[in-house]
């Protein structure tokens, strides 16, 4: 029998090695149809919550590389689009933590079509002005873990976030397999040391607790709450929970009510086979938090390093976008992704619906493909149907886009308010911005990926790589570069149920 090292804390309960994972693939996505396209006469109101995470695109390079299609599931445009920077202007207060930025541009995938962009960019807050932090490390011990892109990618991942940490921020660890024990007791981010001895003794073994886990974090995170700092539960795991309570509803419950206590969650998935793609989600925005998938060292690197800011500091709870389409202007439209994130029209004034989180210096980024007054429709108009009500007589405009946000701890919300005109709207493709071509490329590539029906059957692989081509720009990490070469791998792809060569 096994027995857990514990650092300054408790003595977890010994468990039993469990069965090392098989070859048969278990891995779960959360199913979404992509939006239909909504005639503007009848619903003129598209209304969803924000989505910062970026798990889908790491997610979906894993299987790229190893030269196989994703699962159609596995692939949520807008985690795709979110995963890059676009360089929007930044706002300069805290109070108002969003600029949004907004280009009209013809579809490069359907003639006749438009794509209305929407970007959001968040404050960045400066690091003297950081808030401290109060974090719980809850890290997946168990058989399923052994592989070395998980425990062993966890640990290298929560080291590089070690290294960021200021005397001021508080850490705990807590480990589960067979049973949960915490593994570290809070320590000060003087004591980085410590912190990295405790994750070098971690070993994997045993059946998959997470639910004793999760409530033994949370547990240890409301012990050590602090008002002013960021309270925070950071999960690492593979996501298959298979001892005590691992039914999905159950646990998004529980971190549910936990959220209203005032500690976020962080979900990072790690690993492939028995990879539970569906319960991580659920955690992550039933949470309060962001679900991000670490494939590599790399993208641990981006995660809790490059992106450590937005990873942890938030400056905007319960982030709602609503767009009402002009009908004079556009007579149909469809939104790119965001399927899992719809709202319903009222849930935009209502501050008791819950919504993304947004963290320090993020963008946020939403696609609207529009179909203007005049041209070819989807669907035949209807013969018995009443005429299209009367939009206000408001000149030139084809959109009026609003946003709602709470600022961190608070109850009220806050609106953002920008018209959609004919001063966004660019005649050609190549003359629109950068960041509206380099979008435009990436949501192309999520479609097809997903076999979307949208596409025309001329926009292939090497269209969409000529796009990102166009749209490259600074690319001070290579994130592009390598972008532009999975749309390369995307075309010469098998499926998950043809077999390796």
């Amino acid at each position: 029998m096994q027995e857990m090292v514990v650092t300054g804390g408790a003595r977890a309960t010994p468990y039993m090695p469990g069965p090392m994972p098989g070859d048969v693939n278990t891995e779960r996505y959360p199913h979404a149809q992509a939006n239909p396209i909504k005639q503007t006469a009848q619903e003129p109101v598209s209304t969803f919550s924000v989505d910062v995470d970026t798990a889908a695109y790491a997610n979906v390079r894993r299987f790229l590389n190893d030269g196989q299609s994703p699962p159609r599931d596995a692939v949520r445009v807008e985690e795709l689009i979110n995963y890059f920077d676009y360089g929007y202007a930044r706002p300069t207060d805290a109070q108002v933590p969003f600029k949004p930025f907004v280009a009209v541009a013809p579809s490069p995938w359907s003639a006749g079509r438009q794509i209305v962009h929407i970007g959001l960019q968040g404050y960045d807050i400066p690091r003297a002005q950081q808030p401290p932090l109060n974090l719980v490390f809850l890290i997946d011990t168990s058989g399923s873990m052994s592989a070395e892109n998980k425990l062993p990618l966890a640990r290298k991942a929560l080291s590089l976030l070690v290294d960021q940490l200021r005397p001021q921020d508080r850490v705990s660890i807590v480990a589960y397999a067979g049973s949960a024990g915490a593994v570290l007791a809070p320590t000060s981010g003087r004591e980085k040391l410590k912190m990295r001895c405790a994750l070098g003794a971690l070993e994997s073994g045993g059946s998959t607790a997470g639910g004793r886990g999760l409530a033994l974090a949370y547990d240890l995170a409301v012990q050590n709450f602090d008002a002013k700092a960021v309270n925070r539960v950071i999960l690492m795991t593979d996501g298959d929970f298979n001892v005590g309570v691992a039914d999905p509803s159950k646990l998004t419950d529980f971190v549910a009510a936990k959220r209203k206590t005032g500690v976020y969650l962080s979900v990072y998935g790690l690993g492939e086979g028995n990879y539970n793609d569906t319960l991580m989600q659920a955690l992550a925005q039933n949470g309060n938090g962001t679900a991000g998938y670490i494939d590599t060292l790399n993208e641990a690197r981006k995660s809790f390093r490059d992106d450590f800011s937005g990873s942890l500091f938030p400056i905007a709870d319960d982030v709602k976008i609503q767009v009402e389409f002009n009908p004079r202007a556009v007579s149909e439209y469809r939104l790119i992704g965001y399927e899992t994130r719809l709202l319903n029209r009222e849930d935009f004034n209502n501050d008791q619906v819950d919504a993304g989180e947004v963290g320090s210096g993020t963008s946020v980024t939403a696609l609207y493909e529009v179909t203007p007054v005049g041209g070819r429709p989807s669907s035949d108009p209807l013969r018995y149907g009443a005429s299209a009500a009367r939009a206000p007589a408001t000149s030139g405009e084809i959109a009026f886009l609003k946003v709602r946000y709470k600022l961190p701890g608070g109850q009220v919300s806050k609106l953002i308010e920008r018209p959609i005109g004919a001063a966004d709207t660019y005649v050609r493709i190549e003359q629109a911005p950068e960041p509206t071509r380099w979008a435009l490329a990436v949501a192309g590539f999520g479609q097809k990926l997903r076999g979307d029906p949208w596409l025309s059957p001329n926009f292939g692989w090497k269209a969409v790589g000529d796009l990102a081509q166009s749209a490259r720009g600074a690319d001070p990490y290579g994130l592009r570069a390598e972008f532009v070469q999975l749309t390369r791998a995307a075309g010469e792809t098998k499926t998950v149920n043809e077999s390796r060569n």
